[in-house]
């Protein structure tokens, strides 16, 4: 008769807590949805079809989360949206 040893090894795991942001985008009546959609595309990498769907969704609900992450990233690129004449801010 042999005799199983049973070995519990306690391992810890460390998880990095990051703190995302989002930046909002919100609705108004002077961009057309043209210059929206390039907007998104150039600045926030989105692709054709999401750049339209924030778009209708900034259009009718009145805003929209068009990215998140870090604050890091996201300072620059709401910068770059607010000079091309959009309504956004980081949350």
């Amino acid at each position: 008769m042999s005799t199983k040893k049973r070995i519990q090894e306690e391992v810890d795991v460390l998880e990095q807590e990051t703190n995302l942001n989002e930046i909002v985008l919100f609705n108004d009546d002077v961009n057309t949805f043209d210059h929206v959609i390039d907007s998104l595309i150039d600045i926030c990498d989105h692709t054709l079809e999401q750049a339209e769907q924030c778009a209708i969704l900034v259009h009718y609900k009145g805003k929209c989360t068009v990215k998140t992450g870090e604050y890091n990233d996201l300072k620059p690129r709401c910068t770059m949206l607010l000079s091309k004449g959009l309504s956004a801010e980081i949350i």
